[in-house]
């Protein structure tokens, strides 16, 4: 697949359980992947932080991996979050990813010890190694506890041919513009901090991973479309009109929000896995009234 292909509002999806969170529900996965797609989001990226992947033992995971792929049955593009402790269990993950016919997987370099640049360097080169489809490099210190440099990743890039392009989510703005710069604006890159969605398209991100279409898609296609418009007031209207509720989903934690959000919309998808604990009462009646407002 061509990374140009890979463009707009890529929308994340939950893994939902039965109601004692023991079970996957991929009866409700499906329907959930069947509206987002409804909706109009550009493509689906299963088992990212939103998903759960961390959570889900390796035949869980292999499930949720090949129900997904198959229920998007190339409507749109799959980008497959592959991340894992160990660079062996990334690798399988990658490769079961691309058996199925994931069109991208991303990676994230989680470790529980802190790794030089050489190791991450070799992580990506082993990945990019086992299998032929493109890779999203993830940036995301607050997940991983790794934080690639821009120098670090332009070197993935340059030395791992199937890299071809980066998901930041630092939420620091400068990060996507110095990507930019020293790429020489040849490095697709992609939002992952919901708050700079505004400033990242203007800093030319090709597009916005985000969980938020699960609950209000046309605020975030409008967005995007307004940003290919070059109609930049219009874009201005749209984020802030979204930022409460953005705001509030990175505050109460994605899987949580996104599943009561859901809830709250006549879809059943169980709570998160602990160790997250679902949505508070109060919370839940605040992430409602954000939701009527944007109605």
């Amino acid at each position: 697949m061509s990374t140009s292909t890979i463009h707009g509002i890529i929308g994340y999806t939950i893994t939902p359980f039965s109601a004692k969170g023991q079970d996957l529900d991929l009866d409700a996965l499906g329907r959930s992947i069947d509206r987002l797609i409804e909706s109009g989001v550009h493509a689906i990226a299963p088992l990212g932080s939103t998903g759960e992947g961390a959570y889900l033992s390796d035949a869980e995971w292999d499930q949720v991996a090949e129900f997904s792929i198959k229920q998007v049955n190339r409507r749109v593009p799959t980008i497959v979050s592959v991340s894992d402790l160990t660079t062996a269990k990334a690798v399988r993950r990658a490769r079961f990813a691309e058996r199925h016919g994931a069109d991208v997987v991303m990676v994230l370099p989680a470790s529980y010890w802190k790794l030089t640049e050489d190791e991450i360097y070799a992580h990506y080169r082993a990945i990019g190694e086992s299998v032929g489809v493109p890779i999203m490099l993830y940036n995301n210190p607050a997940t991983s506890g790794t934080d690639m440099s821009v120098d670090l990743i332009l070197r993935i890039v340059k030395g791992v041919e199937n890299v071809t392009m980066v998901k930041e989510s630092t939420g620091d703005i400068q990060r996507m513009h110095k990507l930019h710069v020293l790429g020489e604006g040849l490095v697709p890159f992609y939002n992952g901090c919901n708050p700079l969605a505004l400033e990242a398209f203007v800093a030319g991100a090709k597009g916005w991973c985000t969980a938020a279409p699960n609950l209000i898609p046309q605020l975030n296609l409008d967005l995007y479309q307004a940003v290919l418009n070059k109609d930049i007031a219009q874009a201005r209207d749209l984020f802030y009109r979204q930022l409460p509720l953005l705001d509030f989903m990175l505050k109460g934690g994605l899987p949580a929000t996104i599943k009561a959000g859901l809830r709250s919309t006549g879809l059943e998808v169980g709570d998160p896995r602990l160790p997250v604990f679902p949505l508070e009462e109060e919370a839940q009646r605040t992430l409602k009234d954000l939701l009527a407002a944007l109605r």
